[in-house]
């Protein structure tokens, strides 16, 4: 069995304020190392589920996060970002049997997560197909172009939810909850031992209830923190002005999203 593994560092253990996700403050490196530990967790448990090949994704910020001296011997860590507009799932294709998410969290705009974003800081809000549109959304329908259902997701509470709303037959696991500013954090060695029990779960069920359905037509809608970000974005080819704050992109093809997702949110 061959598993993709899409990794982020806001929805782990612990983590709660920004400055913990960069990695110029003093205090990333312990959340770093959380990353790593959960990472390895789910790649341990779902080996011992099944899984002879497993595929980590480093998925934050410049990809760089998770220590690859401590990867297990049947995991490939990819590292770095390499310029293609899949990002946090570059290295997907028809091959999988699964991806796992790890340490997701709540898209831009929602009030359920101090640092809820999508996938940069420049957007309020995401909207695809009329629905506020996460990095979970996002790398979702990327694995359902290519026939690969989503098993897995460890993160925030909102998260959780709309993974499940989403793909009705996914595994989640809490790692804390948001109230205002405020984050609640679940203690690292449940959120631990949670994730292997999880994955194991999902490694083992059934995958058909896992798999997403590609819509035939989407309708991408950014709005913009500064409208001069609009503007300027605005000119992306296909892009239409919806308003001083908000592009909109409609296509039948999903790379067409994902590309100018990545040029026009970063």
């Amino acid at each position: 069995m061959k598993l993709f593994i899409s990794a982020d560092i806001e929805g782990c253990a612990g983590v709660a304020l920004t400055d913990e996700t960069h990695k110029k403050e003093s205090v990333y490196q312990r959340f770093a190392e959380e990353m790593t530990e959960e990472v390895v967790a789910a790649c341990e448990a779902a080996h011992e589920a099944g899984a002879d090949e497993i595929v980590v994704k480093d998925g934050h910020g410049d990809a760089s996060n998770i220590d690859p001296l401590k990867m297990p011997e049947y995991v490939t860590l990819i590292r770095g970002k390499s310029g293609h507009p899949y990002n946090m799932m570059y290295g997907i294709d028809e091959s999988y049997d699964g991806v796992l998410y790890l340490g997701y969290h709540a898209p831009a705009g929602d009030p359920n997560f101090s640092i809820s974003h999508t996938s940069t800081g420049n957007s309020l809000y995401i909207h695809l197909n009329g629905k506020v549109m996460s990095e979970c959304m996002l790398n979702s329908y990327t694995a359902a172009s290519h026939h690969v259902p989503v098993l897995f997701l460890s993160g925030d509470e909102e998260i959780c939810r709309q993974a499940k709303e989403l793909i009705p037959g996914i595994t989640t696991v809490e790692t804390k909850h948001g109230v205002g500013a405020a984050t609640w954090c679940k203690a690292k060695g449940k959120v631990i031992s949670e994730i292997r029990e999880g994955v194991k779960k999902a490694v083992a069920g059934q995958k058909k209830e896992c798999q997403v359905a590609l819509p035939e037509h989407f309708t991408y809608e950014v709005t913009y923190k500064d409208w001069k970000k609009a503007y300027t974005m605005s000119f992306y080819p296909g892009m239409q002005k919806v308003d001083t704050f908000t592009n909109k992109l409609e296509t039948d093809r999903w790379m067409d999203i994902v590309t100018a997702h990545c040029f026009v949110v970063y």
